[in-house]
């Protein structure tokens, strides 16, 4: 996977890298399975074509072998370069298997084969997303693909090299509520930044002696998730010219469930840097993105679920009302609550606290930070739902892991008020 530069493009073997659905709502998360769970699935392996914005657009899908319509799978979706295409990302090209999907697809299959990838076909074999174009295509796609398989939402992933990076990078701006996290691999702003301001789990890897897309390009859009996730800034340390080395850098002080991961190492314009030179599919690159999206455990177990809806004999409460429905497997629940203003004034900043059941201990949340895991919890807000107007309802939610007792809280008090709880 020898790497040669001609003007502004970069090959990569005989593949030839070059430089160049579902609405936003709540956070990714609010639901575990998709409607595909427990049905036959309507998706194969394959390339296919979905028209989405007045076009025929073409992906080519990779659904497990062993596919179990009950198992709630992880989804990646790949993103090619400027010049490349969607066989490239998903036949891995020169390198083949050993790089398929960045390298991820095989690492997938050595851990339980649970995740389904997709690689979309840019026009132009780019991802301009003139006015969201692109970003439409992904939307419908990720819809076909819930509707058609079983997908843990909580679980969803973008990545791309280059200009599939600018376009993992205009996911991770407009779909912070579709999209867990994303790997942006040399990257720049090429697709454009709908919205920005939401929370994601971000990873960006970049070479400190990239002559296509300048690493501060990709040091000014970690830094927006940086602010968005609520880390500590910092100047994050990178590999001296010549070391051949590369540092990863996680950062501290970001919110529960939103980390922001910079990897930079001394190389240029490519995917797969080899610290002792080169690039290929023997890269670091590969272990790291995967440990990154694999941190997030999701709710992948059975789709057999106990769907539990509070109800109380409490008397109304002050200015609130709650709803929390709770899905729970094995040993594992997620919860989703959703929180009323039914006062006449605006809510400006709050705090939510319960009590969760015996044997529950919170192990990772969206649209809100908890603390403690376990006991007495308090859920505060983020920096996008602080304000709740009369009348208006967030919603906010968590996973949790239990021994048994997979009840919810029997009352919820929201800045120091008790709620009524809706059923």
């Amino acid at each position: 996977m020898a790497m040669a530069a001609a003007s502004a493009v970069v090959f990569l073997g005989a593949a030839g890298i070059a430089l160049g659905g579902t609405t936003p709502g709540d956070h990714a998360g609010i639901t575990a399975g998709t409607a595909g769970c427990g049905k036959a699935p309507t998706l194969t392996s394959g390339q296919h074509t979905i028209n989405t914005g007045g076009q025929n657009r073409s992906y080519i899908l990779r659904v497990p072998s062993n596919y179990d319509n009950n198992r709630q799978y992880r989804l990646f979706v790949g993103l090619h370069w400027l010049g490349g295409t969607a066989n490239d990302v998903d036949s891995g090209g020169s390198d083949g298997y050993n790089w398929s999907y960045y390298g991820l697809r095989k690492l997938a299959d050595a851990e339980n084969n649970g995740t389904i990838f997709v690689a979309p076909q840019g026009n132009n074999n780019g991802w301009a997303n003139p006015n969201n174009q692109d970003l439409t295509f992904i939307d419908d796609l990720v819809k076909l693909i819930d509707n058609g398989l079983c997908v843990d939402t909580t679980r969803r992933f973008a990545g791309g090299f280059s200009y599939g990076g600018g376009m993992s990078y205009a996911i991770a701006c407009a779909r912070a509520n579709v999209f867990r996290a994303v790997v942006v691999y040399s990257g720049g702003v090429l697709s454009g930044c709908t919205g920005g301001n939401d929370p994601i789990a971000y990873m960006g890897i970049h070479g400190i002696s990239d002559n296509v897309l300048n690493i501060s390009q990709g040091r000014s859009m970690r830094d927006r998730f940086v602010r968005n996730n609520g880390c500590t800034p910092q100047n994050a340390p990178e590999p001296a010219p010549g070391s051949r080395t590369h540092i990863v850098t996680n950062y501290s002080g970001c919110r529960p469930g939103f980390p922001v991961v910079w990897a930079a190492f001394d190389g240029g314009h490519t995917p797969g840097p080899i610290d002792s030179g080169g690039d290929g599919w023997r890269t670091w690159t590969s272990g790291e993105a995967w440990k990154f999206i694999t941190q997030f455990a999701g709710g992948g177990g059975p789709t057999t679920t106990t769907t539990t809806t509070t109800t109380t004999s409490n008397p109304p409460g002050g200015d609130c009302q709650v709803k929390d429905a709770i899905n729970a497997w094995n040993t594992g629940l997620t919860s989703n609550i959703t929180i009323t203003n039914t006062g006449s004034a605006p809510i400006s900043g709050w705090s939510l606290t319960f009590t969760l059941p015996g044997g529950q201990t919170i192990t990772s949340g969206w649209s809100a930070t908890y603390s403690p895991a376990s006991g007495q919890v308090t859920a505060r807000n983020v920096n996008y739902n602080g304000d709740i107007a009369p009348n208006a309802s967030i919603t906010i939610g968590f996973q949790a892991n239990h021994t048994g007792n997979t009840s919810a809280p029997d009352s919820f008090a929201l800045n120091g008020k008790t709620c009524s709880i809706s059923s």
